[in-house]
């Protein structure tokens, strides 16, 4: 993969973990619901098009706080 590189893209998101995590998670669901949030992209799969809206910063990510995650 050539574009975006992977060190631009851990400027975005602090672990390759969390970056494997959240482009998955972005491309099942365009695989789903072809949501494309970016009006071109380079690549025609979907996890690269998710690595590419993480690089345009159109999709991030938060980690939630085990107050918002409880189901009590």
């Amino acid at each position: 993969m050539l574009y975006p590189s992977i060190d631009s893209l851990l400027n975005k998101i602090d672990s390759k973990y969390s970056l494997v995590s959240v482009a998955a998670k972005r491309a099942r669901a365009m695989s789903q619901v072809r949501d494309e949030r970016l009006p071109k992209y380079v690549s025609y799969k979907y996890v690269g098009k998710a690595l590419e809206e993480i690089y345009s910063g159109e999709l991030t990510y938060r980690i939630a706080k085990k107050d918002e995650t409880s189901t009590e």
